[in-house]
């Protein structure tokens, strides 16, 4: 070999040795763009009428909970298997968690024991201000919502059956009349109160004949008139209340309230049944497919960072509590071999679920689901209409189903928050911060 060749001979190998280290040394952070067409290919999985969601706007809980807390509510409460782990890569001191397609979102771990306040709109009882006497709900802002529609609507929702001879069971309206007997009840004890609905039209502007599009794309399958009218009445009406929650009232709690219900056949002829049962539910057990679309993933992570379960937990037990006192009504049970739901720290009441509402109001939702709309006991009560004092009904002196209802529901709030805040030893009405 020439002196001369000798440089270029090093030069060769200093260039190999580059693209070496250049080959097993890329950055893992950020993912490389793919082309527009596999770009298309890998749009988010999205449920019905989703945006794609803004995982940046997660950052803002770095730090704000521990791995062992943030890996005990995956395993206990928000999901029903080990699978989440597909989608949340957890090491010793950070969360990687797959956000939209070849997007990740790094979330720092809070030290084992430290405790740190994750950013929301909602105060949990600790950080409300002390209370005066008689009053334990004050400036606790409270949102109720009436579930369903009701009214014109409600033979569309799947929410109404009527025997011969009799009134027509609507749970849309029943649930209108239990919010407007609960707020006054609930003003008295010092909350603020604001109805999400106030009557029996709905809160979104969608109607079904401009869902026809999306029904026809939908992977249900199926008629694509009831398509787009379950895509009004189950989707589009909860999104746009959520937006009215979320947004406009950022209420401490919502309190949905709904009747329940076992199968009743033809909605003219109905079946009754000789039992009636009642549970609370809360936010969680999201199935494998749930947590596989990338909106319901980043809403169960939004659920878990505010620490919204332990405030929904205490308060739906205090509620649970009340409502046994007073109609004795047995648990409900979920098959277990269903594998959609997740028992709550063994109170036979509480069930975690992820339904949209509970899923998309960003705060503590306190979920009812009481009596059988169409059990022989409760078809006779919700015939005898509201009305105070006592009656002669089923063959018992009992009150209104609506006022018993409301009673139990603000009684199990007033204990709830006059157990575990502070009283005010001035004794003078509080006025909380805005």
């Amino acid at each position: 070999m020439t002196t001369r060749a000798i440089p270029f001979c090093l030069a060769l190998l200093l260039a190999a040795a580059v693209l070496v280290f250049l080959r097993f040394h890329r950055p893992l952070e950020p993912e490389p763009a793919p082309p527009a067409s596999a770009a298309q290919a890998k749009a988010p999985a999205l449920s019905d009428l989703a945006p794609i969601p803004d995982w940046d706007a997660l950052r803002r809980f770095d730090g704000t909970i521990s791995r062992a807390e943030f890996i005990r509510q995956l395993d206990e409460v928000f999901t029903v298997s080990p699978a989440w782990r597909n989608w949340f890569e957890v090491s010793d001191d950070h969360v990687r968690i797959h956000a939209n397609p070849g997007e990740h979102l790094v979330l720092k771990f809070a030290p084992d024991g430290s405790t740190a306040q994750p950013p929301r709109t909602w105060r949990s009882i600790d950080q409300l201000p002390p209370a005066p006497e008689g009053r334990p709900l004050d400036g606790v802002r409270i949102a109720i919502d009436a579930g369903h529609i009701g009214g014109r609507w409600g033979k569309m929702e799947e929410r109404w059956f009527q025997l011969p001879g009799m009134l027509p069971v609507q749970e849309g309206d029943m649930t209108l009349i239990v919010a407007n007997l609960l707020k006054p009840r609930l003003e008295d004890l010092g909350a603020t109160v604001t109805l999400v609905r106030k009557d029996t039209e709905p809160v979104t502007a969608l109607r079904p004949e401009r869902l026809r599009e999306e029904a026809a794309s939908s992977s249900a399958g199926g008629d694509i008139v009831k398509l787009a009218e379950r895509l009004f009445y189950r989707t589009a009406e909860i999104r746009a209340r959520a937006q009215l929650v979320n947004e406009s009232i950022q209420p401490d709690i919502v309190l949905c309230l709904h009747f329940n219900a076992d199968a009743w056949g033809d909605p003219s002829l109905p079946t009754l049944v000789p039992h009636h049962h009642f549970h609370m539910i809360l936010n969680g057990g999201y199935t494998d497919d749930e947590v596989a679309l990338t909106d319901q993933r980043h809403q169960l992570l939004t659920n878990l960072l505010q620490g919204v379960h332990d405030e929904e937990a205490g308060i739906s037990r205090s509620v649970a509590a009340a409502f046994v006192e007073r109609t004795s009504m047995p648990p409900y049970r979920y098959d277990p071999l269903a594998r959609n739901a997740r028992n709550v720290d063994g109170d036979p009441y509480l069930w975690a679920r992820n339904l949209l509402a509970n899923r998309l109001y960003e705060c503590p939702v306190i979920y009812f689901e009481p009596y059988v709309m169409n059990s022989q006991e409760d078809h006779a009560r919700i015939q005898a209409g509201d009305y105070e004092g006592l009656r002669e009904v089923a063959g018992q002196r009992r009150p209104s189903i609506f006022r018993e209802y409301a009673d139990a529901a603000a009684l199990g709030l007033e204990r709830y928050y006059e157990r575990g805040r502070r009283p005010d030893p001035a004794n003078k009405s509080v006025i909380s911060p805005e």
